[in-house]
Order: structure tokens, then sequence, then C-alpha cells
């Protein structure tokens, strides 16, 4: 690890926990997710992002930080379409679970809901060094 990554990674952290709640949890591809501590989860508009990154984020969250079973079940509860600048609402609970996910993938599961390991898999693949995508590699 070299000495610019030594430097920037605390202070990247201490901006980064100083903008967020403490009961935030920032997912692996950067969104925050906020949780009420009643299986209601929020993920905060950031920018320039889909549906799947929300996804990603609250499937990060829930299997890796809450170690969850895969095969939980993760329901929307805002309706989609999403607003330009809103974020999204997630639950674990099937209550008020929205008529669609908002994504385009094919599940057998409950109206609204994807499973834990199908929200993971839509964040970007990582590699030693940061995301790659179609453009390239982000760091």
């Amino acid at each position: 690890m070299t000495l610019r990554r030594l430097l920037i990674a605390p202070l990247a952290a201490a901006i980064l926990g100083a903008a967020t709640p403490a009961s935030a949890y920032i997912a692996i591809n950067g969104l925050v997710v906020q949780d009420d501590g009643q299986g209601n989860m929020f993920v905060a508009y950031q920018g320039l992002s889909g549906d799947p990154a929300f996804w990603c984020a609250v499937g990060d969250y829930v299997l890796n930080f809450r170690d969850m079973p895969s095969g939980t079940r993760i329901y929307r509860t805002s309706e989609p379409p999403r607003r330009q600048g809103q974020g999204i609402s997630f639950s674990l609970s099937p209550e008020n679970a929205a008529s669609r996910t908002g994504l385009a993938v094919m599940t057998d599961g409950p109206k609204g809901s994807i499973s834990t390991t199908t929200a993971f898999a839509l964040c970007p693949v990582r590699y030693p060094f940061g995301f790659r995508s179609g453009l390239g590699f982000f760091f």
C-alpha cells in the first residue's frame, strides 16, 4: 500500500463519517444506507445512480453488515419509477411492498422483491485497485 493511500484513507473516512448519520452504512458502491432499526432501510440519492445501484447498496448492507442469509428477501417500499434526486426505501417485510422492483430482472419471489444475493450481484465488480466498468477502471 502506498504512502498516499495510507494518508488519504483516514481523511476520507473522517469526511464521510462526519456527513452521515450514526446509524448509516456506506455501501461498497459509496451509497449510504440508513436503517431505522425496524427492518426498514433508506438509500439516499448521491448523484447519478440508477435503480441497480440502490439495490446494490441495500444488498451489501443486508448481506455483509447485518450478516443475514443470502436468501433473505428485500422489498422495495417506494413505488417505481424513482423521481430524479430522490432515494429509494426498502424493507425486510412484505408489508407496503411496491408493485415491482424497478429492475429488469426475472425473479420467482414475491412482487417488489429480490433476494439479498441478487441485489448484491448488481454491485460493480471490484478489482484490487478499483472498480471496473465498460468504460475502464475507476479508483
